[in-house]
C-alpha cells in the first residue's frame, strides 16, 4: 500500500502499480496518497466516502478524474459538477470549492507538487464551525 507521505515518491520510477489494487486496501472513509511524482506535478489518489472542506489552492489547479464512483465537486456559487467514471475537470488555482461523494469514490488529482501544502481552507455557504476549528 502506498504511504501517506506528502512529497516522498512512493513507488520507484518504472514501476507498474495497480490503482484498482492499492485503492481496495482503503477502508478509512478519507484517505488521499501520492501516486507519482512527476518533476514538479503529481497524480494523487483519494478514496473517499463523504465530504471534503470548502478550500482553495494557491498556486496549482487541479485536475480531478474519477476511476470508481461519483464525486461531486460544488463552488461557493452555487454551481455543482458530478463526475462519473473516466470523467474529468481542471479547477483553477485559486477558485473555493469542494468535493463529496455518496458512496465510495476512487479519484485522481494531477496537481502541483505544492498543492496539498498551499491549501487554504475557506467559508462556503453552509461551512459549519466543526470545520472551522479542525481545518483553520
Amino acid at each position: 500500500m502506498a504511504t501517506d507521505q506528502r512529497k516522498t515518491h512512493p513507488y520507484p520510477s518504472m514501476k507498474k502499480i495497480n490503482l484498482r489494487q492499492e485503492s481496495a486496501l482503503v477502508t478509512d472513509s478519507y484517505k488521499n496518497f501520492l501516486a507519482f511524482a512527476i518533476n514538479d506535478h503529481c497524480i494523487r489518489v483519494a478514496v473517499m466516502n463523504g465530504e471534503y472542506p470548502w478550500h482553495r489552492h494557491l498556486n496549482s489547479d487541479e485536475c480531478f478524474m474519477v476511476l470508481e464512483g461519483e464525486l461531486e465537486i460544488e463552488f461557493t456559487d452555487g454551481r455543482r459538477v458530478c463526475l462519473a467514471p473516466w470523467e474529468m475537470i481542471n479547477i483553477p488555482s485559486g477558485v473555493v470549492h469542494r468535493t463529496r461523494s455518496r458512496k465510495r469514490t476512487v479519484n485522481i488529482c494531477f496537481e502541483n507538487m505544492s498543492a496539498y501544502d498551499d491549501a487554504v481552507f475557506e467559508d462556503g455557504p453552509d461551512r459549519t464551525m466543526n470545520e472551522r476549528e479542525k481545518h483553520g
